[in-house]
Parts: structure tokens; C-alpha cells; sequence
């Protein structure tokens, strides 16, 4: 469903209750980006990712698509950057019950200072019920980047929240895909690489797939569905092979 015919908005159901809300930006060259941020409706709605403050209009009109904005009670970051939380006070404004949703590093270094409220800090491991929906948060500290970086499964759908792994180029008109991320991925990332490669990053995937996701809600290009644990460890020998 396209929520914005000018920037092409458009908002897909992923998983039961998880929608992709996806914007295309062009780039210099005739290239093309995109940035997701995923909703969770449940009876305490969850967006991850807010993307950058100058898409919060055609972000806010593609939650009021799917529900009222100011049912939100949750806005999830894995790390500090514009596309993860650059529109939060935009939308804890517009959304007066909501709170920032981030892992403790997160908290304690930038987002107590940089939310108009304090955030809801979760320490690894630890799961937040969202109704039908369960959230379990993982510290991922320097993967792909960023020392406070987390990410999140919904425990139900086994859909995980994966940020800036799986990074795609394009428009990403494809919302949910099976066919192969990583190719591309790996790609993008030879281009500009925007991994920390530290030396837990092998065991930190390592333990992400042992919870064996079954779709990744990437930030940036399609969604994908499949074996999420061979995946995940297909990309850590990928970045073993390149360092």
C-alpha cells in the first residue's frame, strides 16, 4: 500500500502484526537508497527505527495508516545515527505516551540526553511483552558499528529486527524476499564498509543464530524470509574472508 505517492511511501505486512514502512530516496549518479523502520501493532505498538527527521511526515502518515500515531508506546533504536532516531522527539511529540526504547550503553551515553523522555533501557537478553508480540533484546556492541548497537527478535514470529545487517542498495520496491541478501550486501559493503570488524563479531552472529530468526527486517532494502541461522553465519565467514 502506498501511503505517499510523491515520495513513494508504502507500508507491507511482513509477519503477522509487522509491517515494513518504506521510503526510496534517490542518490547522486541515479542511484537508489532506502530506509524501513518497522511497526509492531499490538496492544503496546512498537516502531523500530524512526529513519531521519526530514521523513518524519511520510513516516507518521504511514503509521496513521495502520493505526493512531499516538498509540505508540514504544520507539526502538539499535544505535545512535539520523536514520535510527533522528525523528524521535518529532515522534514522542506526536505520540505523548510513547518512550525511546534502546540497550543500556545507548541509554547512559546519548539517548538520556537526547529524547525529550527518558528511555526504556533493556539489558541483553531481556524480553518486553508487547501483547501478542514479545520483544528480546541483544547487545551487539560494535556489530555492525557502534558501541551501544542492539537488536531485537519478536520471540512469536521469530523476526528479527536486524538494523543495518543486510544492508541493500535500490529503491527496494520488494518487501519480503527469499532470494539472496547477502550477494548484494556484501556488494554494497566492499563499496563502503560500514563494519567495526572487531574481534567479538564472529561470536556475537554466531549467537544470534543460534535463537534461529525466520525473517530479517532489514533497515535498508527488503525484508527476507528463510533459514535466518545459516544466513547470519553465511555473512560472519563472509566478513571472516575480508579481515
Amino acid at each position: 500500500m502506498i501511503t505517499n505517492p510523491q515520495s513513494g511511501t508504502n507500508v507491507q505486512e511482513i509477519a503477522a502484526g509487522i509491517f515494513r514502512i518504506n521510503t526510496p530516496v534517490p542518490l547522486p549518479g541515479g542511484q537508489w537508497f532506502s530506509f524501513n523502520q518497522y511497526l509492531v501493532v499490538d496492544d503496546q505498538p512498537l516502531l523500530f527505527h524512526t529513519g531521519p527527521r526530514q521523513l518524519f511526515p511520510m513516516v507518521s502518515e504511514a503509521i496513521a495508516s495502520l493505526m493512531p500515531i499516538e498509540r505508540l508506546r514504544y520507539i526502538g533504536l539499535s544505535h545512535v545515527e539520523a536514520d535510527e532516531c533522528g525523528a524521535m522527539n518529532l515522534l514522542l511529540a506526536a505520540a505523548p505516551q510513547a518512550v525511546p526504547l534502546c540497550g543500556g550503553i545507548a541509554a547512559m551515553t546519548s539517548m538520556g540526553d537526547l529524547a525529550d523522555r527518558p528511555p526504556r533501557a533493556l539489558a541483553d537478553g531481556e524480553e518486553l511483552a508487547l501483547g501478542r508480540h514479545t520483544m528480546r533484546w541483544f547487545d551487539t556492541p560494535h556489530l555492525p558499528h557502534g558501541w551501544e548497537c542492539g537488536l531485537m527478535m519478536d520471540t512469536q514470529t521469530r523476526t528479527f529486527f536486524c538494523g543495518d545487517l543486510f544492508t541493500q542498495p535500490g529503491d527496494s520496491q520488494k518487501a519480503l524476499t527469499d532470494a539472496d541478501i547477502l550477494g548484494p550486501s556484501e556488494a554494497f559493503r566492499h563499496q563502503m564498509d560500514y563494519y567495526a570488524h572487531s574481534p567479538q563479531t564472529a561470536a556475537l552472529l554466531a549467537g544470534l543464530a543460534t535463537h534461529e530468526p525466520h525473517t530479517l527486517a532489514c533497515m535498508h532494502g527488503s525484508a527476507w524470509q528463510g533459514d535466518g541461522a545459516s544466513l547470519l553465519r553465511q555473512l560472519s565467514q563472509a566478513l571472516s574472508i575480508a579481515h
